[in-house]
Formats: C-alpha cells, sequence, structure tokens
C-alpha cells in the first residue's frame, strides 16, 4: 500500500506533538524530550505545515490544543505506544517470533494455560504475551495479533477457528447441597442463582431445557466466571459453569454437580485473528496446534473462516 509522504510525519515531529498535548507546555515536553523549547516549537509548528492544520491556538505564548489536535493525539499515542511496544518484543526476542494475544479470563487461565507448556516446548523461538480482554475489540488499535472469542464467527475483519462449543453444568458446594437438598430442576427455583454478566439467558435456557417454564430467580451477578466459582465453592449459591471450568472443582470435591445434567450454552469459542496477520509465522505455529487440541472436542465439518 503506498503511503503518501504528507500523511507520514517523522517520528521527531509526532513525539513532539504527543509530549505538548500531554504535558500540557512545550517547556515541560521540552525537558521530557531534552530539547530546547524553542526547538520543540518548530517541531510542532512544522508538523501543523506538513497536515495542513492548525493543531494549538497560541495566546500569550500558551498553546492551547484544538479539539481537532485532541482527536490526532489520541491516534497519534496509540501508534506511539505499538511502535515501542513492537521495539521491546523485538529487542527481547530478535528472531521476532513473539506472538500477542488477547484472552478470556477463565479460558485463558483453566484450559489454555496448562496446555501451553506443549507449545512452548514444540516452538522454543516463539514468545507468546498474554492479555486479557473481556469484550471484542479493534485489533489495529489493540496490537494483538489473535484473540480467544466467545459467540459465534461473527467478528468483522478476522478469521476464525472454532475450538468448541460451550456445555453449561450446574454446581454448589457439597455443603450448601446438604442444607439446600434438590430432587428435580424445579427445586432449584427457590434457591440463590449465581448469574454471569456475559451469560444473561444462560438460566432460562438451562430451565427450558429441562422443561420448567417459571422464570428463575435474580441472584447475585458476576462479571467473571471466576469470583462466581468461588462464590458457589463458599456457599453462597448454584453456579451455572462451562464444564471445562467446573471440572477440576468438581474432581477434587470442591463443587458438586447438581441434577439435570449439563446443557448447550449460548455460543462457542474461537480462536480469531486479523486477516492481515493470517500468515504471520507465529500465529500459523500456533493455530495449527490449537486446532490438533481441540480436534477432539469440536463437531465435525466447522473449521476456520
Amino acid at each position: 500500500m503506498s503511503r503518501p509522504r504528507r500523511y507520514l510525519p517523522s517520528l521527531s515531529l509526532l513525539t513532539a506533538f504527543e509530549a505538548v498535548l500531554r504535558t500540557g507546555s512545550t517547556a515541560a515536553a521540552a525537558r521530557e524530550l531534552d530539547l530546547t523549547q524553542g526547538a520543540v516549537s518548530r517541531l510542532v509548528q512544522n508538523l501543523e505545515t506538513q497536515v495542513g492544520t492548525a493543531l494549538f491556538l497560541r495566546e500569550r505564548r500558551r498553546l492551547i490544543p484544538t479539539e481537532a489536535a485532541r482527536a490526532y493525539g489520541r491516534d497519534i499515542s496509540r501508534a506511539l505506544d505499538l511502535i515501542a511496544r513492537a521495539s521491546m518484543e523485538l529487542a527481547a526476542n530478535p528472531g521476532g517470533g513473539i506472538l500477542s494475544l488477547a484472552i478470556l479470563p477463565a479460558f485463558g487461565t483453566r484450559w489454555l494455560a496448562p496446555r501451553l507448556p506443549s507449545f512452548l516446548t514444540a516452538h522454543p523461538g516463539i514468545t507468546i504475551n498474554l492479555a486479557t480482554r473481556l469484550k471484542r475489540f479493534n485489533f489495529a488499535a489493540e496490537g494483538f495479533d489473535a484473540a480467544i472469542h466467545f459467540g459465534s464467527d461473527d467478528w468483522r475483519g478476522a478469521g476464525h477457528l472454532h475450538l468448541f462449543d460451550e456445555t453449561l453444568v450446574a454446581c454448589a458446594a457439597p455443603a450448601f447441597l446438604a442444607a439446600h437438598p434438590v430432587a428435580t430442576p424445579a427445586d432449584l427455583l427457590a434457591l440463590p442463582l449465581l448469574q454471569i454478566e456475559t451469560r444473561p439467558t444462560a438460566w432460562p435456557d438451562w430451565f427450558r431445557a429441562h422443561g420448567v417454564s417459571a422464570p428463575p430467580p435474580r441472584g447475585m451477578l458476576f462479571d467473571q466466571f471466576a469470583p462466581m466459582t468461588q462464590a458457589a465453592i463458599h456457599g453462597l449459591g448454584i453456579a451455572l459453569l462451562p464444564e471445562f471450568l467446573a471440572a477440576p472443582d468438581l474432581a477434587e470435591g470442591r463443587l458438586a454437580p447438581v441434577c439435570g445434567g449439563a446443557v448447550a450454552g449460548s455460543g462457542s469459542y474461537w480462536l480469531v485473528w486479523p486477516e492481515t496477520r493470517a500468515d504471520y509465522p507465529p500465529l500459523v505455529a500456533f493455530r495449527a496446534w490449537l486446532a490438533a487440541e481441540t480436534a477432539g472436542l469440536r463437531g465435525p465439518g466447522v473449521a476456520s473462516a
């Protein structure tokens, strides 16, 4: 893609502009950049000339940013952060084997993390950087190479690899169930049901799957599965958890399944990546490994898109 020189100001112009905007004065920006105040002023003026727009109003030796400058500055600040991050990653791994992955907290800690050593052993030149994101984001702005996504294959401008469908199991602390015996799914209507923000229809769907038409009562609301799981372990109510997440606590007796069995959740887990990064070698390796790891967990005929 050809990029007109006018719209690619030098880093010296952009860093001077960003520093003035952030610090509020050319004097403070000059101290930060180890330049003279006059040099910073000239750099800002040169940037204004290049982009053809006044970025500051000059009043009594003060620079007052325009609204256009504030909007431009937000984008420039993100771009400078991405450049700095890329440079740090290159310095940490000169081979270029960096994969920046956004993960869902519960999926990352309970499912992915225990399996990552096998990938890193097979690919010793690749470093994986992880950061949590609960909602979808702009790949171009955030700089991630890929993300773990829950829902459907609807991330715009991205490729998708189906990992597995979510199934949910109702579970509670053994002591809680001993104090509140449950014989049928309908018995749960009289008990505190723990809720998760990202699955607003989970309990209604669970009851419907078990032939119970009454609306479930409202209960404590959580924004992540980890604190909701702990609330269930400590006897605060019944949690509806993904099977992969509940499995360790069920196996070790901290939680016990409630009658009725698991039901299908409202979505699936996917690896998604920006189409522009599809052939990035660390991503290609990770995608192939993840496809193999989940091959037995998904239905036939569902692959990348």
